[in-house]
């Protein structure tokens, strides 16, 4: 196997940190503690070109794989923006996928290039206060009325509904129990979000406050049939082509984290003295710190192997899946760790690693959990009974 990362590769890495060096921790806080969104940091990013890394050439994008993407991910999180930095950007990197694999010419010639631009945010609607990991179980219905769809429904945990023009929406076109099966009878839509039928609520959260995430209620909402991605009804399958994607650039973003996080906590480990020797010197410091750099290097590794496969065509799902549990992992325990390092210092905000904290715990959670991650290997790569 080639473990070699190519000259572009490099290049690609050392042009995301040099942009992202513009944007210190500092940078992040206030945007944390103020829950405003970085937008000076988005258009540096947008205006290199990054946004667009992963759509094609023809559509305004530069056309690069998985592997490019989840570097540049990885380097916005590793640079201590983590996903207050990282969620600003990855819906337009990877959230268009259904629109670039299924979506009509006519969606794609009017959508992608304004996304791969950075001018238009795309919101991504799918979670319910009913329906979270059982995406099947969707209440949300959309009803047909000549050349428009009526959506009636709520969402929650859609990030960036309070500036995105447009919401990726899975909604209900067959009720379930008409369905031939329940993963039938969902549709996709690109529907516009900033309209009088649309009330958007910002959810109170532990972290990642630059980047909000909201409940959004869809009284009516009329949606063209034109902006309908693919057929009617296959809306979840189209969802899962983009799920492999999602996966690993998530688990890219968790190793940025983990990496940002280590990095204090090695620094701090050096300068600190205590008992007139610095405390790195102690093996109660200095073992933990390195089990955190051992996880977070086979953590990429399986990130690597998992977006080679992708963007070469082959089978991918236990690896993407792997990948996130394993980065996720990775990427607490490093944080965690660098809590622990800094002792008292840990909670202060003024060392950051809180905030690390709080958004490495949340990779464990979202945007799948580790528990369904482990549904899934012991089901699909073990061939044990299903336990849902």
């Amino acid at each position: 196997m080639d473990f070699e990362i190519s000259d572009e590769q490099s290049l690609i890495r050392d042009a995301v940190r040099k942009t992202c060096g513009g944007f210190p921790d500092e940078y992040w806080a206030a945007k944390d503690e103020a829950h405003e969104f970085p937008w000076e940091f988005y258009n540096a990013m947008a205006q290199a070109g990054w946004i667009g890394v992963a759509i094609p050439e023809a559509y305004g994008g530069s056309g690069r794989g998985i592997t490019e993407a989840s570097i540049v991910l990885e380097e916005v999180a590793a640079s201590g923006a983590a996903m207050n930095g990282a969620t600003a950007l990855h819906l337009s990197v990877f959230g268009m996928h259904p629109v670039v694999n299924h979506g009509s010419e006519d969606l794609k010639q009017r959508f992608l290039p304004r996304v791969a631009s950075g001018e238009l945010h795309v919101a991504f609607g799918v979670t319910e206060p009913n329906a979270g990991t059982d995406t099947t179980a969707i209440e949300t219905t959309a009803r047909r009325e000549g050349d428009h769809y009526v959506v009636r429904g709520r969402k929650v945990w859609t990030t960036k509904a309070l500036i995105a023009e447009r919401v990726l929406l899975l909604v209900r076109t067959t009720p379930r129990d008409q369905a031939a099966r329940r993963t039938d009878g969902m549709t996709l839509l690109l529907a516009e979000l900033q309209r009088p039928e649309v009330t958007i609520s910002p959810i109170d959260k532990v972290g990642r406050n630059a980047v909000a995430t909201c409940e959004v209620v869809y009284d009516d909402l009329p949606v063209a049939v034109v902006d309908r991605v693919g057929e009617e009804g296959r809306g979840f399958k189209y969802l899962l082509d983009g799920l492999n994607a999602e996966r690993i650039l998530i688990a890219a973003e968790a190793l940025g984290i983990g990496r940002a996080a280590l990095r204090r906590a090695v620094n701090y480990a050096n300068e600190r003295v205590v008992f007139n020797r610095p405390i790195g010197r102690n093996q109660g410091v200095a073992f933990p710190l390195g089990e955190a750099k051992m996880r977070l290097d086979a953590a990429e590794l399986m990130i690597r192997k998992a977006s080679w496969k992708l963007d070469n065509g082959e089978p991918c799902g236990a690896e993407a899946n792997m990948a996130k549990w394993l980065a996720a992992d990775a990427a607490f325990q490093a944080a965690d760790q660098a809590m622990q390092t800094h002792g008292g210092f840990g909670y202060a905000k003024e060392y950051h690693v809180e905030r690390y904290w709080r958004e490495a715990r949340l990779m464990r959670i979202a945007p799948i959990s580790q528990e369904m991650i482990l549904n899934y290997v012991t089901e699909h790569v073990l061939g044990l009974p299903r336990s849902y």
